[in-house]
């Protein structure tokens, strides 16, 4: 019995001492609480007696599900007088290119759509009655995903009217502790606002300090911060409710699947939109999906497999025909590398297909990197590819080094 006993006081202290138990890889003792919870804590004091425009979406909730807006709309001493919708609108349901405004059906707020022309801000006339505008969307880690630009270009709007801007933080779900990709190279765009990576390892609150401070806005900035989170927890691990945060990002499978294979959606094959299963499966009806399993196999790229597979989409891409690809398997997504399993597609895709893959070269639009466009196109080896970024990525994580809240 006592030999017994030391088995199994053994067999916890290994438990104990398993990477596991580490609070990097494992959930955190203490609740994980967002920008919201903790401004609720504090019992909305940082907005007492403001009138507020929040920046929001279906994303916009506490750790219970409750919505920012009813929260800010039922805080003592805080007056909400204007939504703000961006991308996909107030509830993320619309995948479409012009959204116009339109009433809160709870609270009768009048929504402004910040998608719905090339500005994309409020106009100086919505930010009349405005003492500060309060920013509250989850963002997926990634620089084409066009919640951060609406982000800065709200916080340009704030700094030419001279009002507050506060951001509500959120954790980066997939992650804060990885950077990998490009920096873009040119003029802002809506698919790349400030320059950065396409992987950036950044919350919304780091960044927006990051863009106030780079161009130079000198806007009235106040990050909420986020509670008990660690840079290299992925979302799943924080207990936070997950809320789609747009229409074809449905799960965190996807979302770090996102930075790489978004990269070719603007390219003619379909990465999934119009299926059940976005960013999850990647093909085209001129694909020979065992030739391309073959090559792609060939790069042993950690983390991941790749799958034969056969798809119709009901819209986007190729909607209505059958597609011929690759369904994508995260194995160990600790060790995979989003970027590179992209380049080895897009790679492999104009090699195998060059004149049906990327005639126009719209491969650059979201990875608006011309030396690594000549240098897929070049067929180069991926370490050549990296090559070609790393000078500037290198700059890029020493210019973040000073703006990360959370180590």
């Amino acid at each position: 019995m006592k030999f017994l006993r030391v088995l199994f006081l053994l067999a916890a202290l290994l438990v104990w001492a398993s990477p596991l138990s580490n609070a990097q890889s494992s959930p955190s003792a203490q609740p994980v609480l967002n920008g919201i919870d903790h401004l609720a804590a504090q019992n909305f004091a940082p907005l007492a007696g403001l009138r507020v425009g929040l920046i929001t979406n279906q994303t916009g909730i506490d750790r219970q599900g409750r919505s920012t807006i009813d929260l800010l709309n039922q805080a003592p001493g805080v007056k909400l007088v204007a939504l703000f919708s961006p991308e996909h609108g107030i509830r993320g349901q619309q995948d479409q290119e012009k959204i116009d405004d339109t009433k809160d059906s709870k609270t009768g707020i009048p929504i402004f759509s910040l998608y719905k022309n090339k500005i994309r801000k409020p106009s100086p006339s919505q930010m009349k009655g405005i003492d500060a505008l309060v920013f509250d969307i989850q963002d997926i880690g990634c620089r084409f995903y066009t919640y951060i630009s609406t982000m800065g270009l709200c916080l340009e709007a704030a700094a030419t009217a001279g009002k507050k801007f506060i951001v509500l933080d959120r954790v980066n779900p997939i992650g804060g502790d990885k950077v990998d990709g490009p920096v873009r190279v040119g003029p802002s765009k809506f698919v790349a606002y400030h320059d950065i990576s396409i992987q950036h390892g950044m919350t919304i609150g780091e960044l927006a300090q990051m863009i106030n401070s780079e161009k130079k806005l000198k806007a009235q900035l106040t990050v909420i911060p986020i509670q008990n989170w660690q840079r290299t927890q992925f979302f799943d691990t924080t207990q936070l409710p997950w809320i789609n945060p747009s229409p074809n990002i449905r799960n965190l499978k996807q979302a770090i699947l996102y930075p790489g294979i978004g990269l070719i959606e603007f390219t003619k094959v379909s990465v999934g939109r119009g299926t059940k299963t976005p960013f999850e499966i990647v093909g085209a009806p001129y694909i020979d999906a065992d030739l391309l399993i073959k090559n792609l196999n060939a790069y042993h790229l950690p983390g991941v497999k790749f799958k034969t597979t056969t798809f119709r989409p009901d819209s986007s891409v190729f909607a209505k025909q059958t597609c011929h690809g690759v369904k994508i398997t995260l194995t160990d997504r600790e060790v995979y590398q989003s970027i590179n399993t992209g380049l080895a597609l897009a790679r492999t895709l104009l090699a195998l297909y060059p004149d049906k893959f990327d005639p126009k070269q719209k491969l650059n639009t979201l990875l608006l990197h011309p030396a690594t466009l000549k240098a897929l196109t070049k067929q180069s080896s991926l370490t050549a590819i990296r090559q070609t970024w790393q000078p500037q990525a290198d700059k890029f994580l020493k210019r973040r080094q000073r703006y990360l809240i959370y180590r």
